[in-house]
């Protein structure tokens, strides 16, 4: 058994956890749309064709934001094919997943659907086949009051008042050769800063997200960030990052994942920093992670192959209790990096890659990866707070040494109730001495355990204890993740 020690202190913090950080994504891939979120035959689809099996779950998720609508597709999208009465709306061939796009949901629809499940819009623009002006005018379709040509187009098309987006991505993954209209740094930084500047002047309340690079492994990577920020930080709020963790078999690595994406998150803000410094800027560019997850197989797919009907299979993950061990130490990440990560989406939100699958007519389910994300979301209020973690590392291929041990906490100013979330990334059980600094202790109110031979669903965690010094010891089965509602005792 190996042992640990964490201290925590509701006194040092990196400052609030931006409720933003537990988005999701939807893209017109697959069947995330058509049949996932959206069915109109559907017994339980609502009088706008909307999945309410799918709505529930996606607020017992306890998803804030969702990202539109793409991903790859947006860059060969025109958004005026979604919009109007849809019996006039064309088919289109989407050439970003060789597929048909119907148009039956589109950005009216999306931002209704959005409306009404209380989630937060986050739009993409297409920068890869399209540029200024066109982002400029759909800005002024969906936040524009009327008075104007395209805001009154959506007037007359029945929504009178403004979906007011606040969060829009200039352009989505324009570093990778994939992309329709794959650019350089200098070329996408110049087209980004100049359609943000139009977007503003639309609507100046907006915020923009820069494309990073599509994941740490780019060749680019480092240098694109620093080219695009050179040309766009003035009109950037944030820059993405993308990362996706493929388990091909070193179960040690994939178990590490939380590691490299705290490096990657932490490489891009050094990046960024060293831009705004060379700029003579005192704004920060902060973070949005607006795809993330994990991988059970090869994701490369040969769309060349793939039939041209409407929403067509892809990458429908069947997730395993060990994916959701590993999201929750995902999770940990992206809680230590809530001073600059603002934005998170898991990608996608349902049938790719996602924690919800449905079947077309029929049941909507829960994946694996579901309760670990549901169990963040509820439990991560207030302040993100700095820990020290004294422990074993494990050795990885992948990821070099790791810590065997990770470890997020958040703290709720309001309740006084602390949230605690711990990885045991090795594959023996661990004891944990958790301690506050100062006096007193911590006291588990409840706790749930994910382990990677359990069922997939969480456990109740009830081995806890307190010893002779105050601390709280935790005993952590092998490969698991635990979540844990705690509160400050000022006495043993």
């Amino acid at each position: 058994m190996l042992t640990a020690d964490i201290t925590i202190s509701t006194q040092f913090h990196r400052g609030p956890v931006d409720r933003r950080l537990f988005g999701s994504f939807v893209e017109h891939m697959g069947r995330c749309v058509y049949t996932g979120i959206y069915e109109p035959g559907h017994p339980g689809a609502d009088p706008y064709g909307f999945r309410t099996d799918v709505a529930d779950l996606v607020r017992e998720l306890g998803t804030t934001l969702v990202r539109y609508p793409g991903g790859n597709f947006v860059s060969g999208y025109r958004w005026e094919d979604g919009v109007g009465p849809v019996a006039d709306r064309p088919r289109t061939i989407d050439l970003a997943w060789r597929g048909i796009e119907p148009n039956e949901v589109g950005t009216d629809e999306f931002l209704g659907w959005a409306r009404r499940g209380g989630l937060i819009p986050m739009m993409a623009v297409n920068l890869g086949t399209r540029g200024v002006q066109d982002a400029a005018n759909l800005v002024e379709y969906c936040n524009v009051e009327g008075g104007t040509r395209w805001s009154d187009l959506r007037r007359s098309y029945g929504t009178p008042e403004p979906h007011r987006v606040p969060l829009w991505c200039l352009g989505n993954e324009m570093d990778g050769p994939w992309q329709t209209g794959h650019t350089s740094a200098t070329e996408y930084g110049r087209l980004a800063r100049e359609a943000g500047k139009a977007m503003k002047m639309i609507d100046p309340e907006i915020e923009v997200v820069v494309c990073g690079s599509s994941h740490r492994h780019m060749p680019t990577f480092g240098y694109w960030e620093a080219d695009v920020l050179e040309q766009a930080y003035d009109v950037a709020d944030y820059v993405s990052l993308h990362a996706y963790y493929l388990n091909d078999g070193e179960r040690a690595g994939y178990l590490g994942s939380g590691a490299a994406l705290d490096g990657f998150i932490r490489d891009v803000v050094a990046t960024a920093d060293a831009v705004g410094a060379r700029l003579g800027r005192s704004k920060k560019i902060n973070l949005s992670c607006d795809e993330w997850n994990v991988w059970t197989r090869d994701p490369v797919v040969d769309i060349s192959a793939r039939e041209l009907d409407v929403a067509v299979p892809i990458t429908e993950h069947v997730y395993t209790p060990l994916d959701a061990v590993v999201v929750g130490d995902l999770l940990v990440a992206l809680l230590n990096n809530a001073d600059r990560v603002k934005i998170g989406c898991l990608s996608l939100l349902v049938n790719v890659s996602a924690p919800i699958l449905t079947e077309a007519g029929g049941a909507a389910r829960r994946q694996t990866i579901f309760y670990p994300t549901a169990l963040a979301a509820r439990l991560a209020h207030g302040l993100s707070l700095r820990t020290v973690v004294s422990c074993p590392e494990v050795a990885t291929v992948r990821h070099g040494d790791v810590p065997a041990v990770a470890v997020a906490a958040t703290y709720d100013e309001e309740t006084e109730e602390l949230a605690v979330f711990v990885t045991n990334r090795s594959n023996e059980p661990a004891e944990v001495r958790l301690a506050q600094a100062g006096p007193g202790r911590l006291a588990v109110l409840d706790g749930w355990t994910l382990t990677a031979a359990g069922s997939g669903e969480p456990g109740a965690f009830t081995a806890h204890a307190a010893d002779d010094a105050g601390a709280t010891i935790l005993r952590l089965a092998p490969e698991s993740w635990t979540a844990l509602r705690m509160e400050r005792k000022d006495t043993v």
